[in-house]
Parts: C-alpha cells; sequence; structure tokens
C-alpha cells in the first residue's frame, strides 16, 4: 500500500510492481436527487396511460354524444315537432339566458339548499340506525313492522300529508326528502351489517376484542360499499322527490322552473331547467363515489 496515493502494490511479482486503481469512496446522494427518478417513473406511467385514458373516455362520453347529435337533428330533420322537442342548440341557448340573468343560479341554489339539507339530516338518521337495527336482533325484532310499512309506503304519497302539517314552507320541503332518502339508506346499512363475513367476526371474537373495537375494526369497514350504495341511491332520491314537491306550492327552485316554463310555454327554458338536474345529479353522484374510493382504499390493489 502506497501511503500517498493510497493504491495497493503487489510485491510478489518479478516483473514490477502491480498498481490497483484506488477504491472510491461511496457518497451519499442528496434526498432530491433520489426522488428523481421517482417522479420520473410516474411521469413516464401517465404518459403510457394517456393512451387507455383517452380510448375511455371517448367511450364513455359517445352514447352521450350521440344523444345530443340525435337531439339536435330529429326536430330539424321533422322527425319530431320541433315546438315541442326543440334542437339542442335552442336548449342551450336558453340556458345560457337564464344563467346570464341570475335565474337558474337562484333557482339552483334554493333547491341544493333544500335537498343536501333532508339528505345529510337522513344519512345521520339512517346510518346510526341502521347499524343498530343490523347489529342487535331485538331492535330488529320491534321495529322490523313498522319499517315495514312505511318503506312501501311512497314519498311522494304522503306529500299533501306534509304539506298538511307543516306548511307549503322550507320545512315540508326538507321533511319529504328526508323521508324518501332514510330508506334506501337504512336498508342498505342493515344489509352491510348482516351481510359481514361471519369468519371475520370469529376471529375477531378470537382475539378479545370489545363491540366498539369490533365495530371500528371489522363491521364498519367491511359495510362501508353496500352503505355507500344506498347514500348513492339516495342521492339521487333526494333531487328528484324534491323536483316534484317544488312544483306544488314553491316560489323558487328547478321543480318551480321547470313548472313554470311549462304553464308559459316556455319550451326550451322547461329543458333547460331539466338539464340542470340532470348535470346536478351526476355531479352529485360523482362526488359520492369519490368519497366512497376514499373510504374504502384499504380494498383497492396498492398499484390502483
Amino acid at each position: 500500500m502506497s501511503p500517498a496515493t493510497g493504491t495497493v502494490t503487489d510485491k510478489s511479482t518479478t516483473s514490477g510492481s502491480i498498481e490497483l486503481a484506488p477504491v472510491p469512496s461511496p457518497e451519499v446522494s442528496p434526498p432530491h436527487a433520489r426522488q428523481v427518478p421517482v417522479t420520473t417513473a410516474r411521469a413516464r406511467r401517465v404518459v403510457r396511460r394517456l393512451p387507455d385514458l383517452l380510448v375511455s373516455g371517448a367511450t364513455r362520453s359517445a352514447a352521450i354524444v350521440a344523444l345530443l347529435l340525435l337531439w339536435e337533428t330529429a326536430p330539424r330533420l321533422g322527425l319530431v315537432d320541433r315546438t315541442f322537442l326543440p334542437p339542442f342548440s335552442e336548449v342551450a341557448r336558453a340556458w345560457w339566458e337564464l344563467a346570464a340573468d341570475g335565474q337558474l343560479a337562484d333557482n339552483a341554489r334554493a333547491s341544493l339548499v333544500r335537498s343536501f339539507s333532508g339528505f345529510g339530516l337522513a344519512v345521520l338518521v339512517a346510518v346510526p340506525l341502521g347499524l343498530l337495527i343490523g347489529w342487535y336482533r331485538p331492535v330488529a325484532d320491534l321495529l322490523g313492522p313498522l319499517l315495514e310499512v312505511f318503506r312501501n309506503t311512497a314519498a311522494l304519497a304522503l306529500l299533501p300529508v306534509f304539506v298538511l302539517l307543516l306548511g307549503i314552507g322550507e320545512t315540508s320541503k326538507i321533511s319529504i326528502v328526508l323521508y324518501a332518502c332514510t330508506w334506501p339508506i337504512l336498508l342498505n346499512t342493515i344489509s352491510a351489517v348482516r351481510g359481514v363475513d361471519p369468519t371475520l367476526l370469529k376471529l375477531a371474537k378470537s382475539m378479545d376484542l370489545s363491540a366498539p373495537r369490533l365495530f371500528q375494526k371489522v363491521i364498519l369497514p367491511s359495510a362501508v360499499p353496500v352503505v355507500f350504495t344506498g347514500i348513492r341511491l339516495a342521492g339521487a332520491v333526494s333531487i328528484l322527490v324534491l323536483v316534484a314537491a317544488e312544483m306544488i306550492g314553491a316560489k323558487a327552485g328547478l321543480g318551480y322552473l321547470i313548472n313554470a316554463s311549462q304553464y308559459n310555454f316556455a319550451i326550451p327554458q322547461m329543458y333547460a331547467g331539466i338539464v340542470t338536474i340532470s348535470a346536478i345529479g351526476v355531479a352529485f353522484n360523482q362526488l359520492l363515489v369519490a368519497v366512497e374510493r376514499r373510504l374504502s382504499t384499504w380494498r383497492l390493489p396498492a398499484d390502483g
């Protein structure tokens, strides 16, 4: 070993010394240097998946585009009476005019406040009650017959009763939405609790888990997908029932807008209100799907 150069010299050979190259000392790369390849790999994955995402988006939107094209061309070709079904371009123009003068925003805001209020109250009431009924058999035996009576009674059939008891104000409309949304959530929550895998329950009980821990670790995670199925159904019901309720004694709301446009024979404005309700329903459903995926990440693969 040469102290000056740090090389190793082999003196056993007769032809001279063999000098080996110095061994470089290991260097620690900074943290940001290790993150660059990871970011690059993710970007490459996104680029590779981009064609598949474009094809998937085109496939999902093909039916909607075909429907809009049919809606636009059928009245213009005389296949349907354009007095009762105007072309989509006229409906879009009417929608823009309603949005520009603020009528659409005011009516949509009134409907959303009523709908979300009734829907939120239904979630707060139905989920805990469904967990209780699904887990405790005596509670199910006590409340079962009463639930069967009310769940088979249509919400719109009780609308006159709500109006008579609560008036034509906001209370009756929120109450009818609450009533209609309760049953999908409640029944799906009961089914979710009763459908938990018995093997998981036996394993949890063998570990001497307390009842609260059993609910937290086993029952709630297993029940989330089925419970959210009921919540998504209730989200659609909240808008549909509210629109029907707003057609009776309301002075604002999308249901009121559709009803008033029909009476005034403003057909494009009527369809503009219907399209707005459909868009709100789709957006609300996608929001609930995103929340469900967030709460069910443990069920997805690591690379999903």
